[in-house]
Order: structure tokens, then sequence, then C-alpha cells
């Protein structure tokens, strides 16, 4: 990945007044997915076995795609790209078609316990503030976090009666407005933090990471933040340390100025809308939604976290929690207690076939805290 273009930061008037984060695909970029969607529904490989191949974009609808991953690793580190023909395809079809181009952008990482590769993103009636609640499965509005990948993508495919906004902000701008407000409280983002993995680990890893808020890397910068999940570290494990004041009054001015108007820049996800974002440089929450009582026309996202061939190299306290560091490597996601053979052979192919940096997976102890 090149310095040149890298992420800065943007305020929510930069969003609004510039709009070329967002792609509107043409009829001929849009009509590919429909027909590498048709080969491969005809070739009905399991998802974990296809290949670039099982889903041939024509070089216009393969060029959009790289379009709007480059777009997520330059300025905004955001993309809305929008036109899928969601309209048109059955949630099976939908399914199908999403893997094959989540192909074409990245590796795929699990995103939960049960190790799943594509979450449904709507209202199962579960509790988000609940001890290992997550918010994809409820109608609930969410705090301001990244998810554990380079990009996460997120389909709309069908939108709520009402509500559900998608928020964003510059996770790069939110440094700097705590170095204009609290420059002594810079440093403290820097500090070791600690973390609940909510449950999501593998048997064999500890139940909490330890991963700064903001890396010290001055080339590349990358943020981390969940209260939600640092909060349960504290509840749940006596031996984390606990936080300082100074940690406790970062964390505090970072939920004040989240949803500033100054920072959070609002958008409505359409449906046939694909949501990319850099997980490093934005934040992002959505607010409370109403459904619509018939199922059929209930919220519904699919979701993909991805590991992508242009990722940026992050600061070596980062690896511990996302396993490798290197620029382009394949990195990230919740391993959870269900990885299988046929998702190891997924990710090794995969990784070759986009020429990513992959080693076999191994647990990063979270060291002594009593050293910390």
């Amino acid at each position: 990945m090149s310095q040149e273009n890298k992420p800065s930061a943007w305020l929510a008037r930069d969003a609004a007044q510039d709009l070329s984060w967002t792609i509107h695909m043409t009829s001929e970029e849009a009509a590919g997915f429909d027909a590498a969607l048709a080969h491969a529904e005809a070739a009905a490989k399991p998802l974990l076995a296809m290949t670039r191949a099982d889903f041939p974009l024509p070089p216009a609808s393969r060029a959009v795609l790289e379009r709007a991953i480059a777009t997520t690793q330059g300025r905004w580190g955001m993309c809305l790209l929008k036109g899928f023909g969601v309209d048109r395809w059955t949630e099976a079809q939908t399914r199908l078609a999403y893997w094959g181009m989540g192909l074409h952008m990245g590796t795929a990482r699990t995103q939960n316990r049960a190790s799943e590769i594509i979450n449904d993103v709507r209202d199962t009636g579960a509790d988000y503030k609940v001890k290992g609640g997550r918010g994809y499965n409820t109608n609930a509005g969410l705090d301001f976090h990244q998810d554990s990948c380079d990009v996460v993508a997120l389909l709309c495919r069908r939108t709520a009666k009402s509500g559900g906004t998608s928020k964003v902000i510059s996770s790069i701008a939110l440094r700097d407005e705590v170095a204009r407000l609290r420059p002594d409280l810079v440093p403290v983002l820097q500090q070791d933090w600690y973390h609940s993995y909510q449950g999501t680990q593998d048997p064999v890893q500890p139940p909490y990471y330890r991963c700064p808020i903001v890396g010290d890397d001055p080339d590349w910068f990358c943020a981390r933040t969940n209260r939600k999940n640092t909060d349960a570290a504290q509840r749940d494990f006596d031996e984390v340390p606990r936080l300082s004041t100074a940690q406790r009054e970062v964390l505090d001015l970072l939920d004040q100025l989240m949803p500033s108007d100054k920072l959070c820049y609002s958008m409505e996800l359409e449906q046939g809308d694909l949501q990319l974002l850099n997980n490093y440089v934005t934040l992002h929450s959505r607010t409370p939604f109403e459904d619509f009582d018939t199922p059929d026309r209930k919220r519904h996202l699919l979701r993909l976290w991805l590991a992508v061939p242009s990722s940026q190299p992050l600061p070596p306290q980062w690896e511990e929690y996302y396993g490798d560091r290197r620029a382009g490597s394949v990195r990230g996601g919740v391993r959870g207690s269900a990885i299988t053979a046929e998702f190891l052979a997924y990710e090794e192919r995969q990784a070759a076939d986009l020429g990513m940096a992959w080693r076999p997976w191994r647990p990063l102890v979270t060291r002594d805290t009593a050293s910390a």
C-alpha cells in the first residue's frame, strides 16, 4: 500500500459536501453481477469451495469493486457502492452473489463464536446490552465501534420501516479533536488497554486481549475502541489492570465527541447499497430502528469481514489481536469455536489467489498483566 493518498481526517461537513466516496454503478457494471450469479448458481459449489473463477465478473464489474476497495484505503476510509440488484434476487441468491463479490475483494474472516463467514444483520430479538451481547442481531442503537477486520462490508437487502441510520466518523479526526481539547490525553490513548472478547475467542485463547486505542506509528494511523468491550474486561476479569483516572477521562471524552455534529456523518443505506468501511480509520454506529410486521419486509443486511490485499501495516501492539501486522496480510476476525478444515483450506487458497501474505493461525497469549 502506497503512502500516497493515505486516509486523512475529515469532518461531517466534508463528507456531506464532497461525495467522491460514493460510487453509482452503471447498468453495465451492475449487469455483470447478475451474469456472474447465474454462473455460480449453475456451478452449485459450497461457498468455501468457490474461487473467483466460480463468480466470473466482466472487467467493468471487477473494476468497480477494485475502485471501491481502493476508496476505503484512501482519503475517506469509506465507500458507498450503489446499484446491486437485490430487488431481483432471492435471499439465497443475494447470499451467493455477496460471497462471490467478496472473493474479488479480499479474504473473508469469521465473525462470531459460531465462526460464521457471513452474518445476517437483522433483529432476532436479542439484547445488545447484556453480557456477551452483539449488536447485529438486535434493533438497538449501537455504540461507536469498529469491526475486527481491515474492511467491513454491509450489503443492504431490505430497509427498516424507520430508523437504522448509519453513522460514521473519521477516527483520525477524533484523535485530532482529543489533541485539540486535551493534548495530555493523547498519550493515554496509546497505552495498553484491555478488552473483552465477549466470548468470541478460540477456546485456547484468553477471554480478553490487549490493544491500544490509538497507535503510535507516525506513518500509518490506526485506532480501535469499543467501550462496551473495555468496560466488560473491567467487570469480568479481576486480573486485568484497573483503568486509571486519565483512562476513564479519555473514554468519557470520546463518548462526548463521537456523536457530535462536528464529527458524525449520517447516511441512510438504501436497498442495493454496499457500504465499505476501513476499520483502522473510521468508527461507526447505528440508530435504533422499527421494523415492519411482515417477515419478508423486515430490515436485512448481509455482513462480510474482509482482509484486503491493499491493507496498511499495523503497529506491533496490534498483532496480539489481529494475528498478523504485515500490510496486505490475511488477518483479523474472531475465531470462535467452530473453525472448520474447509475454512482453513479456503483462506489459504484465497490468499494465494489474491497474492496476500498468509501464515497458519497461532494463538498469541496476552502478556502477564502483572507487568503491565
